[in-house]
């Protein structure tokens, strides 16, 4: 019996093992494999929430461009007939509520498309059965704490930005343009890369922290971040730039064959090509940084209760009540009270 048990629990941690040693190009052939692995699924979660995504994206950069044209040319005719700006000015401001709306619907179908891709992989590492319709009636709830994520992500992306913005008001006071002053803004931009590229990666992470974890939203959420980054930030930050080199790699192209060009094949064949590529790198993307979720959370010797875990899960279908009653199970730290827990498991 001792033999018995020793084997089942020897089991269950295997794969929190094999996700504790996992690197970089591990957590990339872990992140395929789950999208080949439930192609239905993501398929159909990427017809619905990231098609739109990516439609939009490179939507607007049409429209942005036909807008900027548009308001040179006017520019251009205002100044050499010597007329007022009143007509230059409406058109600005067409300009600026055309973008206000396109980032309310791009953040939306954002955290939408964030919500459903966490929560199936999430029910995929569990072995939780998941439908499609199961995912629509469970994302509008898990969209709230996600939201609530990005509000104290963006405040705080505002912040160090404003932080920065004061540096170089400070720097142009006090030191300038001299050889020195040079040398100093190429540090204060080092820096200000860094900690952008950091605090991205914390936020891209405390969204999937939002929809795993019952008490762990918010600030909260952006705290556990930081804490699971903690000794995996080099292989996070080294997929995160690539992912965002590819991203603009995606962009240039399009701009300068899609964009930029007159033939109409040229414009068709490679629009249609960039929004495929798109549309994967989002859905790649989005499951990469869940997989990091777990990788970090084993190479922190947290335990993954996958029971618990499934439970939390469900706990999205119940009532308010329900839930309430069920908000306590989490996925808490590594300790002997865990390893009883699951030897319950095995007598049962």
């Amino acid at each position: 019996m001792e033999d018995q048990i020793s084997r089942v629990l020897t089991k269950m941690d295997s794969d929190e093992d094999k996700l504790q040693y996992l690197g970089f190009l591990g957590i990339f052939k872990e992140s395929f494999k789950i999208v080949v692995s439930w192609k239905k699924i993501f398929t159909q979660i990427t017809l619905s929430f990231i098609l739109p995504l990516s439609i939009l994206f490179l939507v607007q950069i049409h429209v942005s461009e036909y807008l900027e044209r548009r308001i040179r040319f006017v520019r251009y005719r205002l100044y050499h007939r010597g007329d007022e700006d009143e007509y230059l000015s409406s058109e600005r401001l067409e300009y600026w509520l055309i973008k206000i709306a396109y980032l309310v619907f791009l953040l939306v179908l954002s955290l939408l498309s964030t919500s459903a891709v966490v929560y199936t992989v999430a029910c995929n590492y569990t072995g939780k059965p998941i439908t499609f319709k199961k995912i629509m009636s469970v994302v509008p709830k898990v969209w709230k704490r996600v939201t609530i994520t990005f509000i104290w992500s963006f405040l705080i992306h505002l912040a160090y930005s404003l932080c920065f913005l004061g540096a170089i008001v400070m720097w142009a006071m006090l030191i300038g343009f001299s050889s020195v002053g040079i040398a100093i803004w190429y540090v204060l931009l080092i820096l200000f890369f860094v900690g952008f590229v950091y605090l991205s990666i914390v936020w891209q992470l405390a969204s999937v922290v939002s929809v795993l974890e019952e008490e762990n939203y918010g600030i909260k959420a952006m705290v556990k971040s930081i804490n699971l980054i903690e000794g995996k930030r080099r292989v996070t930050s080294f997929i995160f730039l690539l992912l965002v080199l590819f991203y603009y790699g995606i962009l240039i192209v399009y701009q300068l064959f899609a964009v930029y060009s007159w033939n109409i094949g040229t414009m068709v064949g490679i629009g249609i090509l960039c929004l495929v590529l798109l549309m994967f790198l989002f859905l790649f993307g989005l499951v990469t940084q869940t997989v990091i979720y777990f990788v970090c959370k084993s190479y922190h010797c947290e335990s993954i209760d996958k029971p618990a875990l499934a439970q939390h899960l469900e706990a999205y279908f119940q009532s308010e009540p329900q839930r309430d009653a069920t908000k306590d199970v989490q996925l808490e730290q590594v300790h002997v009270a865990a390893k009883d827990a699951r030897l319950d498991q095995v007598y049962v």
